[in-house]
């Protein structure tokens, strides 16, 4: 009966715990046409970063069927800096997608987080 009940109350620990880890989710974006016809992307994560094992790793443009238009990877955690913007500039986005949807991935959570769709500027 203890080690049931420690089993138990392991399962529900580690449960809670990976719950809380939390995914990395798209707070704030925008998106500029450049002159070149190319798009630039401005992106604000906000992750439970905990270091080196922990934190969002990358966000990604979609178009709506799904198709990866670009992609920033970010190349170190942002433990100490909550939310946090970066750029990306060169996307190419198809004339005939009128908007496109924003994710971000975590190293431990991969995607699943807040998601933000933007309408594309013609």
């Amino acid at each position: 009966m203890l080690t049931r009940f420690i089993f138990a109350s392991f399962v529900l620990l580690f449960g809670f715990s990976s719950a809380y880890a939390g995914k990395a989710d798209v707070v704030d974006a925008s998106v500029v046409r450049d002159d070149d016809g190319t798009y630039r992307f401005s992106v604000t994560v906000k992750s439970d970063d905990t270091g080196w094992e922990k934190y969002a790793d990358r966000w990604e443009v979609l178009s709506p069927a799904g198709v990866v238009l670009g992609t920033r990877i970010l190349a170190h955690p942002h433990e100490t800096e909550q939310p946090f913007t970066r750029e990306q500039s060169g996307v190419s986005v198809p004339a005939d997608v009128t908007s496109v949807i924003i994710r971000a991935h975590d190293k431990v959570e991969g995607f699943g987080g807040e998601e933000l769709t933007l309408a594309i500027p013609k």
